[in-house]
């Protein structure tokens, strides 16, 4: 099994680097040309639409849509996750978008580009994201095995980070200069690269974890996912702060494009200041995978509420330096968080449940897309700075009681 051969390897942790593992660079590259490929696809439709409608709450729907797959389809893709391939569903789910973004590149370059396909398309970006989540970081752990996780994860979350910058950066300097169809070409490119780095995963990763003789019915297994979340409490502990974490906190991102016009940015210093989401995740991600913190669980905790904390002075800011500098800091803390995040899920459960736990994960990531709602409805009345200042206090407040009533993440450490 992938499971044993690779734990074996692992042993070896101290004689080479996780990228010495025998499948984890191609399926690392997969995961940067994805996550750059996904944040450019969400800065994209958030500056289209903003252009064609002017509204905080059409721009804030963006995001509800990209994320709602999230909400929706995690436990599912959990599921699919454990039952079927795992390679071959990553396969899958880039060979179906890339064709969505090549059409959506055409249409906005012959001007066809409306709001009635831009939402549609972000659901189906969306659902590639439930298969990235639950299929793609469960081969991770398969193919790294769990004493080299901490490494891998960190690793992960540089690339997830790397996304933000690049995918936002490039996105508003491609938008500007040769608009936003290009724009949607160049992210068909990088998933393309993703698909050929698979190609160069050993055959060894082709096996799936569970043999069909062991495999119960879907309903069976759908009624476990849930089931994890009411028998572990370690892991309802750590969903919780990821629902908290993502309906307060990263609900902010398609509001970028509102607060840099409200500063009369151009698309490239929009792009810019939404590129510090990823500097500040990569720095945040290099210092945890360099400092390896013994206490996982309270290094994810103050890295969500420490970027809660400094998005408001990202909200309230006036001028683009003070915007970027606090938009950089915040999201230090949350390259802590994300480093963190999916090792926490993965060391949480059992083996075969690996798939399950992240597609839970995944639905608590889900209320990213409610918060991206409600802070659209809250800036309709109080304007977008302030909204974003109200999400913020407020996810702070909430995230101490949840921590009091559910502690046990907070307890959580690296094994030795």
């Amino acid at each position: 099994m992938i499971g044993s051969r690779m734990l074996r390897m692992s042993k070896f942790r101290g004689k080479s680097t996780v990228f010495n593992v025998p499948g984890f660079l191609p399926l690392w590259i997969t995961g940067v040309c994805w996550h750059w490929g996904r944040w450019a696809i969400a800065f994209l439709a958030a500056y289209h639409v903003n252009e064609l409608t002017d509204s905080p709450r059409m721009v804030q729907l963006t995001g509800t849509a990209m994320w709602a797959p999230l909400l929706l389809g995690g436990v599912v893709g959990g599921v699919i996750a454990d039952r079927f391939n795992r390679l071959t569903t990553i396969r899958m789910q880039l060979l179906a978008l890339i064709p969505a973004v090549i059409l959506v590149g055409g249409l906005e370059m012959l001007g066809e580009l409306r709001l009635w396909v831009v939402y549609p398309f972000l659901i189906i970006a969306g659902i590639g994201w439930v298969g990235d989540m639950t299929s793609r970081r469960s081969l991770v752990l398969d193919v790294v095995g769990p004493n080299n996780i901490d490494s891998a994860m960190a690793f992960e979350s540089i690339a997830l980070a790397s996304g933000a910058a690049v995918g936002n950066l490039i996105g508003g300097v491609v938008a500007q200069n040769f608009g936003v169809g290009a724009a949607f070409l160049m992210v068909a490119f990088f998933l393309l690269l993703g698909l050929v780095s698979l190609g160069f995963m050993p055959d060894a990763e082709l096996r799936p974890i569970v043999s069909k003789i062991e495999r119960p019915s879907p309903l069976a297994e759908l009624r476990e996912a849930v089931g994890l979340a009411k028998s572990n409490r370690g892991l309802r502990s750590i969903i919780g702060v990821t629902v908290l974490t993502n309906f307060f906190f990263f609900a902010y991102f398609p509001a970028v494009q509102r607060i840099g016009a409200d500063l009369n940015a151009s698309p490239t210093e929009i792009g810019l200041i939404a590129s510090m989401s990823g500097f500040g995740m990569m720095v945040g991600s290099a210092i945890l995978g360099w400092w390896s913190p013994e206490r996982r669980g309270l290094s994810y905790v103050c890295g969500a509420m420490f970027g809660m904390v400094l998005l408001i002075p990202f909200a309230l800011g006036n001028s683009l330096l003070a915007v970027a500098g606090a938009l950089f800091l915040a999201t230090c803390g949350s390259g802590f968080f994300g480093a963190t995040q999916s090792t926490l899920v993965l060391v949480a459960v059992d083996e075969k449940m690996r798939g399950r736990a992240m597609g839970l994960l995944s639905t608590g990531i889900g209320a990213l897309p409610i918060g991206a709602y409600a802070l659209g409805e809250i800036s309709e009345q109080v304007g977008i700075r302030s909204g974003v200042a109200v999400m913020s206090t407020t996810g702070l407040c909430l995230m101490i009681l949840w921590l009091v009533s559910h502690p046990e993440v907070l307890r959580m450490r690296r094994s030795v």
